[in-house]
Order: structure tokens, then sequence, then C-alpha cells
């Protein structure tokens, strides 16, 4: 479908790609990844023909129609409604409606047979066109992705311009281009539109290549990873997870060649050194010469991986309560966000704060903090100290500062050579510590803020959005530094990735109610799935206000109705025990075959073998999600059977 044959491209005479290939076909999933300033955003404007490559081509067949959303994007304005910039996507048949339309004012005074027949002829194009359905189609999308109902007949221009991308993001997806392009779809986007995204990408009838921070949304919406770096384009065939995996067995691979390599050069170049002056040895020393002039040179493993050990010193360790929220009350105008709810945040919580945008998280921090004012009460906890975190801090940096100044007003008391320690962690090395803050990108930026938070030796962190405008490695240091705090955070995030790693508790807003779960957000996502289930399966359980009321079956019907049920979830159970057993048997069958060095001589089947032990892991994580969701099911019903 679309090909990029030995592209070249550079600026000011740095090299961003060379002899770079990739083939793009019909219904591929790609995730292109790398490094900040490798020249992935560059790589989609170079296939969209924004920009012209110094040497190469990018072919496309005839039929291919390319649609991309980037960031510049985010200025587009207009004073049509957000609903009809959506259905703007539908060029084609709203010039149909446009010509029935002026057909049928025709027709109020001329009768012909010819009149009547381009009539017909546009309606049967309009109805194949699925005319009829794209308002709905439009609003669906809308919805989807985080609008009301209410806002989609409100002008495009009245949207701040994170909304106004979500309304672009919908007109390509309405659009149903061959290829979509999309420059990290989910900076916009809240929890709720990024897991409505990923399925509607699963689905997608045409080729996806997306360039995202979001290592879960890869993981569930891509099939194969193109990795940017050393100016080539490298490809994976599997998900962001495999590709992380794959690369490292692959470094390996090079590594040892590497070294086999630098081995047999030094003893070449000892040969050559010992018999340099012996006339009967010329000949042998000329060949060897040669040899190593015309060696393609293997190179050594540059690992971007980052191992943080991060410091963390209080003076003061907070008592056992950090904040508690008694009866707290917030509103804007109509607008309800919390209604006389309760919650407490202890010493050494790490609480995830989620949900969709608009329901209040941000506000709920500033609860926290005791910035917000609210009715009800709020009390801090002894000896709490606390550093507030937020996107809008970045403006607040001192641009004429360098970086180690900066760091060095943080109010740590650390000499210069921990400040520099730090920085290190956060990827400022060397020299690059006396850059002015004047000149640094959005995530560098964020990492001196990020910084200047974690060594302020607060012993209670308040982050909002931390991972906004970082890219992988920043946020895994981020992770890794989190992980080592020992005091008490509470985080606003849309990062699944990010969750995963740091929380130990949920909260979520649910009916102007804070919500909260005891566990990870692994645990909560399966807790989440099963209470849907437990829902659509049992409906004995009713629940009344907070107390869950168990409710004995009427009459012996509804309990012989209660054993069928009771019957098929054990059947299913019994199958999906057995698919487990035959899984595993089948995965570690694979393991063996994998941990076999001669496997990776044929590529091709390492690639394949590693394939399909990914599909098996997965199959697996479904299959054991499956079976927690049956055994919950199962308890249920026999319990209310009891």
């Amino acid at each position: 479908m679309l090909s990029i044959n030995n592209l070249s491209y550079f600026i000011g005479g740095r090299p961003l790609y060379e002899n770079a290939n990739l083939h793009i076909k019909p219904k591929d999933k790609i995730g292109l990844v790398g490094q900040n300033g490798t020249g992935k955003s560059t790589l989609l404007k170079i296939i969209n023909g924004d920009y012209q490559p110094s040497s190469g081509e990018v072919q496309k067949a005839k039929d291919c129609t390319i649609g991309f959303l980037n960031q510049d994007l985010l200025s587009y304005q207009s004073d049509d409604s957000i609903l009809n910039v959506a259905l703007a996507a539908f060029k084609e048949t709203l010039q149909l409606q446009i010509e029935i339309d002026e057909v049928l004012r025709k027709m109020e005074t001329d009768y012909s047979e010819e009149i009547i027949n381009r009539l017909a002829f546009l309606q049967e194009r309009f109805e194949a066109n699925e005319g009829y359905t794209i308002k709905a189609k439009a609003e669906e999308v809308l919805e989807g992705i985080g609008f009301k109902t209410a806002d989609l007949e409100k002008p495009l221009r009245t949207f701040s311009g994170g909304w106004r991308m979500r309304v672009m993001l919908a007109k390509l997806l309405l659009e149903k281009p061959s290829l979509l392009m999309l420059d990290e779809p989910t900076n916009h986007l809240d929890l709720p539109s990024i897991q409505w995204v990923e399925n509607y990408l699963k689905t997608y009838e045409g080729a996806v290549v997306v360039v995202s921070h979001d290592q879960t949304f890869l993981n569930n919406c891509i099939s194969s990873t193109v990795e940017v770096a050393s100016q080539t384009l490298t490809l994976y065939a599997g998900n962001y997870a495999f590709y992380k995996e794959e690369k490292v067995e692959r470094m390996e691979i090079q590594q040892n060649a590497y070294e086999n390599q630098q081995q047999m050069i030094k003893q070449t170049e000892k040969f050559i050194e010992r018999f340099r002056a012996k006339a009967s040895k010329s000949n042998q020393v000329q060949s060897r010469i040669k040899a190593l002039d015309r060696l393609d040179k293997v190179h050594e493993v540059i690992s971007d991986e980052v191992s943080v050990n991060f410091k963390f010193k209080f003076s003061k360790q907070s008592g056992r309560d950090v904040v508690i929220l008694d009866q707290v009350s917030k509103a804007y105008g109509d607008n309800v966000i919390l209604n006389k709810t309760s919650a407490r945040v202890e010493r050494g919580d790490k609480i995830a704060l989620i949900g969709a945008n608009g329901k209040g998280k941000s506000t709920l921090l500033r609860v926290i903090d005791g910035s917000e004012k609210t009715i009800g009460e709020r009390t801090e906890g002894y000896n709490v100290i606390k550093s507030f975190f937020a996107q809008h801090q970045l403006e607040a940096l001192t641009l004429d500062n360098e970086i180690i100044q900066e760091m060095s007003q943080a109010g740590s008391a650390k000499s210069e050579m921990e400040l520099r320690g730090v920085l290190g962690c956060f990827l400022f090395t060397n020299e690059e510590v006396f850059k002015k803050i004047k000149v640094l990108s959005g995530g560098e930026k964020s990492r001196v803020a990020l910084a200047k938070t974690l060594i302020s030796e607060s012993n209670f962190l308040l982050l909002d959005e931390p991972t906004n405008h970082l890219d992988f490695q920043s946020v895994n240091i981020l992770i890794q530094a989190l992980q080592q705090y020992e005091g008490t955070f509470v985080t606003v995030s849309h990062d699944r990735h990010f969750i995963k790693g740091v929380a130990n508790k949920i909260w979520y807003i649910e009916d102007q109610e804070i919500k909260e779960y005891p566990g990870t957000y692994a645990e909560y996502e399966v807790w989440k799935a099963n209470q849907v289930e437990v829902k659509s399966v049992a409906p004995t359980v009713k629940v009344q206000k907070k107390e869950v009321v168990k409710v004995a079956p009427k009459n012996n019907e509804e309990t012989q109705q209660a054993k069928r049920e009771l019957k098929k979830l054990e059947e299913s159970l019994a199958k999906v025990e057995s698919d487990v057993e035959k899984l595993e048997s089948q995965k570690g069958k694979l393991e063996i075959q994998m941990a076999d060095p001669s496997l990776y001589a044929d590529e091709e089947k390492a690639q394949e073998t590693q394939k399909t032990y990914q599909e098996f892991e997965t199959r697996l994580d479904r299959l054991n999600a499956e079976w927690e969701s049956l055994v919950d099911q199962i308890s249920s019903i026999q319990e209310v059977i009891a």
C-alpha cells in the first residue's frame, strides 16, 4: 500500500534518516517508537508530503488515502458546531444532500420525468453512502471520545485546544482513510476516551501508524512496532511489550557478536604487528590488513535503559493520618463535583486518582492540598510537608536560570554534586546542567519541575498529570523514583503503565462521592470487569446506597433458575480450566524451544516463535481473568441459593 525506499533526510547537515526502509501493508497496525528527537513526527510529515526527503522516495498506491492527526491541528478554529465539523468527513454524502434539496425545490414547479429520474438517482447514491446514518455515526464517535450530547451543537471555537483536537480526531476516524497516522493521540484524552479509541482502532479496516508515549495504549492497539534509532527504521513483529523483550534479545546477540569481532580484530592486529617486518609473512600480513579494511563492523550496544537510585531525605516523618476529608462538598454553580463525601489519606499511601475528564480529579487534588475552598472539614495531619506538581508550574520556572541554579532553589540544601546526581537520573548529564531553562523543550521542563518536586524533602506529594510531555524513558525514570519514595502521594493520571507501576490504592469519583479500591490498578481492572459481569448474571443481588443486600429467591422456580445458571457457570469454569492447562503445556514446550540457542540462527523462525509465545501469554491472561470472573459469579449465586 505504501513503501519507503532508501529514505534519507538531513536537518542542517545532520542525518535524521539514512537509507531507511519501511513497507506498510493494508490493515497494518504499527507503533512508531524511539527517543525524543529521533524523527518520529518528521517521518509522518514526510509520508504525508509536508516534508520532502533529501533522497529516496515514498511510494503509495493510487487508491491510498492518508489521514494525519498532528499537534498543528490545535490551532484550527471554526464557528461551526463540533457536530458539523465532524460531519465534514462525509464530503460526498453532504454534497449529495445539497443536490437532493436543490432537486426537491425544482420539483415544486417542474414535474418532468428527467427531474424525477435525477432525484431517484441521487437518493439511491445517498442511501448507498449510508447518508441517513452519518449524523448518528458522528454523534457516536464524538461522545465516545468524551463529548456530552449537549456539547455537540456548540461552536468549535468555544472549546480549548485539547478538546478541538478531539474533534479533529473524530473527523479523521469518520473519514476512514486507507492509512491513518496519529501523532500522540492520547495527549488530550482522558482514560475512558483512550480506551474507546483503543477499541475503535482494533477493528479499524485500514492501516494505522501511531506515535505515542502511552505504553498500554500501544500494547492494546498495535500489532507491530517500528523503532526509530540510528537514522534507520527497525521492524519488530509484535506490540510494544514484545518489542521490549525482543530488543533485549537482539541487543544480547549484537553485543556477543561485537565482543567476538573485537577479539578477532585484536588477534588479527597482533598478527600484523608481530609479522609486519618479516618478508616471508608479507602476503599474509597484507591479506589480513585488507580483510580488516573490508570488515563490516558490528557496533557496540549502547543501552538507553536508565536505572535510578534515588535517595529521598525527610527532615520530618508525617503522622499516620496525612489528610482527612469529612463531609466535603464542592460545586461550581450548578455543577456539583463533590457532595458530602469523606476520605482519608494515610502515611505510605500511593494513590492514583483516575476517571473521565470533567469528574473533578484536579479539583479534588486541590481540595486535598487545601488550596481549593470547600464546604465541610479538611484536617491536615501532624508534620505533613506538601509539594504540588502541576503543568502550570512549568511556567513558574525561572527562564533565565540554568538548570542547576533552578534546582538549587528547591530548598533541599543539597550540594552541587548531589544536585548533579539527581539531574543525571533525569537525563541531564555533564554540561547539560548549565542549559538555560528558556531553551528547554516541554518534556525537558517537565523533568526539571519533577526533579525539583522530588528533592524538596516533602513527605506528601500531589502530582497532577506528571507524565504529560514525557517520553518512555522519562516515564520509567519517574516510576522508579516514586517506587523508591518512602513518603505519601496522590497522583492524577491517565497513563495506565505509570499507574500500574506506582499505585497501591485507586480512587475515583462516582455519584459525587470519592470511592476507593484498596489495591493496585491491575487488580482494580479485574475487579471492575468482574463487577460488570456479576451484575449481569446475578439479578438477585440488589445494591442500596453502600450496602449489599442479598435477597433469597421468592419461590422454587427462581431457585431452580439460579441452579441452572450455576450449572452453566460451573461447566464454563471446567472448560476454562482445561484450556488453561493445555495452553500452559504448549507454553512450556515453547519455552524449551526458546532456550535452545540454535533457534536464533533462523531469525524469521525465532520471531515467529516469539510471536506465538506472546499470543499464548495474552490468551492465558484472558483465560485467567475469565476464570476469576466465573469463580466470583459462582460464589455470588451459591450465596444467594444458600
